[in-house]
């Protein structure tokens, strides 16, 4: 029995295979048809350099320009700019030199004869002649007040003894004021020559054959260079007024044993040394009000705090 044919196979029909899309394509717009001519354009890329439009070339008088332009505002801004600091110099130098102007003139009118010396004043005397310290010092006059010579005055000061200290004060437009501080006598030194006035610091003063009134007599073992002297010298200088006018008499070995004599009694005060010179003076005043010299033959005040009288 014989096979039977096999059918024909029914013709093969392939199917369109989907298109494969990238995530590029897939994220771009969908530009409708009627747009696509604007979208187009505007997509178009920009001209360069290379492009053969007119509008695209740079000559070289575009760049020639374009510098002198940037030359311009450069030398525009640095103009400003030094405009502002000549303005701030300019103010600084005329300040400066009308300081300068200022201080040259108060120079030259202090050092011109229009502040110069036509006036002496003398104060702070007592013994010393007023008179003759203005005519010791009238070198000085038609000088300069600025210009008055320091070492001319010292020398015709230091003639005068009794001036201890002195200074010069100006008094602007033609005054010289001299403040002199006169030394203050202690008691006269008596000697052959006759009787010596001398301050605490063993500086003769005057000398002159008789006593001097209200002074007292100076009797020191070692003369006025000694430490005795200074002791009895710092004693009579922080006397109360009240107890040194009657004092007639002071007499020390040592620094230590200074003694004072009150004249119309006779009586003696033993100071001792010279510390503790001002309180022993009030509690010797306290001592001869209770207890006058008249019935006192002698007060011991070298111990301030136990005061004996005999």
């Amino acid at each position: 029995m014989r096979r039977p044919m096999p059918l024909p196979a029914p013709p093969r029909v392939e199917r369109p295979q989907p298109a494969v899309v990238d995530d590029a394509q897939a994220e771009a717009p969908v530009i409708p048809l009627d747009a696509r001519g604007d979208a187009a354009a505007d997509m178009a890329p920009a001209p360069t350099l290379d492009d053969s439009t007119e509008s695209a070339k740079v000559g070289f008088w575009d760049v020639w320009r374009a510098a002198r332009a940037r030359r311009r505002t450069l030398r525009a801004e640095v103009r400003r700019f030094t405009a502002r600091q000549r303005r701030r110099r300019i103010v600084w130098l005329t300040a400066l030199g009308a300081f300068a102007l200022l201080v040259a003139g108060s120079f030259g009118a202090a050092y011109s004869p229009l502040f110069a010396v036509r006036d002496i004043q003398v104060i702070g005397t007592s013994t010393l002649d007023d008179a003759a310290v203005v005519q010791a010092l009238s070198g000085q006059l038609g000088t300069p007040l600025p210009l008055v010579d320091s070492a001319a005055v010292k020398a015709a000061l230091v003639k005068f003894p009794l001036v201890e200290t002195y200074s010069l004060q100006a008094r602007p437009p033609h005054e010289l004021v001299v403040r002199i501080v006169e030394r203050t006598p202690v008691g006269v030194v008596k000697s052959a020559a006759g009787y010596t006035l001398v301050d605490a610091a063993g500086v003769a003063l005057a000398t002159t054959s008789d006593k001097p009134k209200g002074q007292p007599v100076l009797t020191i073992d070692g003369g006025t260079a000694s430490e005795a002297f200074r002791s009895a010298g710092q004693v009579v200088r922080s006397l109360p007024s009240s107890v040194r006018k009657m004092v007639t008499a002071v007499s020390a070995s040592t620094a230590d044993d200074v003694t004072l004599t009150l004249g119309d009694t006779d009586t003696k005060i033993v100071w001792g040394s010279a510390d503790d010179s001002a309180r022993k003076g009030l509690v010797l005043q306290k001592m001869m009000k209770s207890k006058p010299p008249s019935k006192v033959h002698s007060y011991d005040v070298s111990s301030p705090d136990a005061v004996l009288v005999r």
